[in-house]
């Protein structure tokens, strides 16, 4: 990722997304990652687009419903990715590598600005 885009979320999550398109192709082939690929790429590009959402959010409740739901996809993008690991459905880890670092980091900021726009609630 350029370092130009590490504080602007919605590129890193737009990139994010188009990593995991990119390279789908270093999964095994069969049932089971076809499965999860599938729902891979629904996930984490639902998590770019509930970003956008929030970014014109009518209230701060709003704002804090589609982060919230953003999150919610970011988690299950990274459940989905430990499976895919645990199953060792991944053939070539060093294309994942990225993707894995990224999703922990993207976890991270949103359960903190979540947080952090509940205080500002209060």
């Amino acid at each position: 990722m350029e370092k130009k885009y590490k504080y602007d979320l919605q590129k890193r999550l737009v990139i994010f997304s188009a990593e995991i398109i990119k390279n789908v192709q270093a999964l095994h082939k069969n049932y089971a990652a076809e499965h999860l690929t599938k729902q891979l790429i629904r996930s984490a590009s639902s998590a770019a687009l509930n970003y956008g959402e929030a970014q014109s959010a009518e209230s701060r409740k709003d704002f804090i419903h589609k982060m919230k739901l953003s999150l919610k996809e970011l988690r299950e993008t990274q459940v989905n990715l430990e499976i895919l690991n645990e199953a060792d459905l991944i053939k070539d880890h060093q294309k994942f590598e990225f993707i894995i670092k990224e999703i922990k980091e993207l976890v991270a900021i949103f359960t903190t600005s979540i947080k952090t726009s509940k205080n500002k609630e209060i």
